[in-house]
């Protein structure tokens, strides 16, 4: 028997979009496997009444046939379905880890992006990497193709769970087809930004960098409040505040000090448009481990 933990993730982080990926040190997943003739699968926790025990619906069902071990799979969630928080990226890369451990496959972490990703493939459509690259390597990274860069980042920040859901292939659709020169060049330039942020653990860049014209403007459009909320974290110190992944999760960078008022205002900016609400105040996180 094997258990790993493995934490939420934000992917995009605004003018990354598909691209940028960060861990968070909370929440978190947490997989434990059993050798078995053939796969199953229980879940508990977070949102567990709406996740498939089927293998072939469930991520982890597709990572223990990408690494060929077959086994009992108990995923107990700590990060909510449909959060934004790469909740099914969480529980790829934990089951991941801990099943190249059990089955004694040689594979290190960054090898085993690609397996995990196929596991977001069942929920999402397509095998994106930008939510299991940071969940099993943990820091900053920057998915480009096939290849992952990791850069380790020391910033705060604060995640705000609203108690409503936006599926991913529904936030997916509506993302621009095409763009403007402009917004080609501004959103560049805002990448960069937020890269040098991280790689300087500087919370003012990093929150410059978040900007966005093109995808968290129409994803915005589908979270209830979001407007008022981005504007309360701002006035009690955000640096930067953005959609996490698919939403309807808001990230916001911040200073150490500023974080107890930046959630608290979230949470209640939510409250006042009529929807409940949690944050988790959080940091850069590492990525999976074995306990």
């Amino acid at each position: 028997m094997v258990t790993a933990r493995a934490p939420a993730t934000s992917a995009n982080l605004g003018s990354g979009y598909d691209t940028f990926g960060v861990a968070l040190e909370r929440p978190a997943d947490t997989v434990t496997v059993e050798r078995a003739s053939e796969t199953s699968i229980d879940v508990t926790g977070a949102g567990a009444q709406y996740i498939p025990e089927d293998p072939d619906g469930n991520t982890v069902g597709a990572v223990a046939e990408a690494l060929e071990a077959p086994a009992h799979i108990s995923i107990d969630k700590g990060v909510r379905p449909a959060s934004g928080l790469g909740s099914s990226a969480a529980s790829a890369a934990a089951a991941a880890l801990a099943l190249n451990e059990l089955y004694d496959r040689g594979h290190t972490p960054k090898e085993l992006v690609s397996v995990a990703a196929k596991g977001e493939a069942v929920v999402s459509g397509t095998a994106h990497a930008d939510n299991v690259a940071p969940s099993l390597l943990g820091g900053f990274t920057i998915i480009r193709g096939d290849d992952v860069t990791r850069v380790d980042a020391d910033v705060s920040l604060v995640a705000c769970l609203p108690e409503v859901a936006v599926s991913t292939r529904d936030a997916r659709e509506v993302v621009p087809e095409s763009l403007s020169m402009a917004d080609h060049v501004e959103t560049v330039g805002n990448a960069a930004t937020l890269t040098a942020g991280m790689c300087r653990s500087d919370p003012t860049l990093v929150g410059e960098g978040m900007d966005d014209p093109v995808v968290t403007p129409a994803r915005a459009e589908l979270i209830t409040g979001y407007h008022a909320v981005r504007d309360a974290a701002f006035d009690t110190g955000a640096t930067g505040v953005t959609v996490s992944g698919a939403g309807p999760s808001l990230l916001a960078v911040c200073y150490p000090e500023k974080r107890r008022a930046v959630a608290g205002a979230m949470v209640e900016a939510f409250a006042d448009a009529g929807v409940g609400a949690r944050a988790y105040q959080t940091r850069v996180g590492r990525g999976a481990t074995i306990l």
